[in-house]
């Protein structure tokens, strides 16, 4: 009897309560955290940025065939930071709900990713047009805008922010920019906002990078994100799995001895 009752009073406990409560979604709380207060993740963008700005001096040094500059990044973790929103997932117990994402476009509350800012400037202040290639949907086009526009970065227009239209594929639309422009270089997160060979073609992924290594950090500038991108997919078997199965694989995919 006694046994019972201790066990009972154990998982009534807020510790043990805690625990219970603690679904598949808290695995990323780590990775949110890292981006909110790490100094190293703001080093990492300085660093990127950093780079960015040296590439881009050599690249106008290179590129002078009559057609205008113009430098092509993403927009979610590479200029403005949504850990917020990630946050708000993890707390409230979801990995993510589109409705959700919506209200978090429209608060128009994304900080700038550090140093992104300065370098989008710099190259503006280059004659360096800045075309904002995002898979937000047109339905976020409004509040990224002005979300883009509040932050102050340059050419913020109907013509410069390319949102998702049929495909988050962004191949089509980087091939419209290269009809009329030097692309100098390419920001993103994701090895997807710099080519389809990286995870749209069925590839190795990492041999890809490494057949592509001299391109990073002179034509292709990547920011840390370790919240989400195309990478989970590689964690994952063929089919459709609910958060609880997901986090099983994830686990299973631990490199460990």
């Amino acid at each position: 009897m006694k046994l019972k009752l201790f066990i009972i009073a154990l998982l009534t406990s807020p510790i043990m309560a805690v625990a219970q409560k603690a679904g598949p979604e808290r695995d990323w709380t780590n990775a949110v955290l890292w981006q909110q207060y790490s100094g190293e993740y703001r080093a990492l963008a300085f660093q990127a940025y950093n780079f960015a700005k040296l590439s881009l001096k050599e690249a106008l040094w290179e590129n002078q065939n009559g057609k205008p500059n113009c430098v092509i990044v993403d927009a979610d973790e590479t200029i403005i930071d949504n850990s917020r929103f990630q946050g708000y997932e993890i707390k409230n117990g979801v990995s993510y709900v589109p409705a959700h994402w919506t209200a978090w476009t429209s608060k128009v509350m994304a900080d700038t990713v550090p140093g992104a800012l300065s370098f989008l400037k710099f190259a503006a202040s280059k004659n360096v047009e800045t075309f904002y290639v995002t898979n937000r949907d047109a339905a976020d086009r409004a509040a990224t805008m002005e979300n883009l526009k509040k932050l102050g970065f340059p050419y913020v227009d109907e013509a410069h922010l390319l949102t998702k239209t049929t495909t988050s594929d962004k191949q089509e639309r980087r091939n419209k920019i290269l009809e009329k422009y030097n692309v100098l270089l390419l920001c993103g997160d994701n090895l997807s906002d710099f080519s389809n060979v990286f995870y749209r073609e069925g590839k190795d992924t990492k041999q890809q990078v490494d057949a592509h290594q001299q391109l990073f950090g002179t034509k292709f500038i990547v920011l840390p994100n370790p919240m989400y991108g195309d990478w989970e997919k590689l964690l994952y078997k063929e089919g459709k799995f609910n958060e609880e199965e997901k986090a099983k694989q994830r686990l299973d995919k631990l490199k460990s001895y």
